[in-house]
């Protein structure tokens, strides 16, 4: 469990896990950039599938905002 939490407190690796796994894949424009623009169409057409991918891409940004509320608190 300490492993862990080391782990997803680690800057520099949610950094590389938003550079890598939010914006992948890059060409033509970023995975995650698409289903926000999907979803602030209505996402009409998505699937439970889509929702989950949406969730994954953009997890390392959440655990990068985490850290930063972490430290300001601190």
């Amino acid at each position: 469990m300490k492993a862990i939490q080391r782990l997803i407190n680690d800057p520099k690796l949610v950094i590389a896990l938003c550079l890598f796994l939010g914006f992948a894949p890059f060409y033509p424009e970023p995975h995650l950039f698409g289903k926000i623009r999907w979803v602030a169409g209505g996402a009409v057409g998505m699937q439970p599938l889509d929702v989950f991918d949406l969730l994954w891409h953009s997890f390392p940004f959440f655990l990068l905002m985490r850290i930063g509320i972490l430290r300001l608190r601190a």
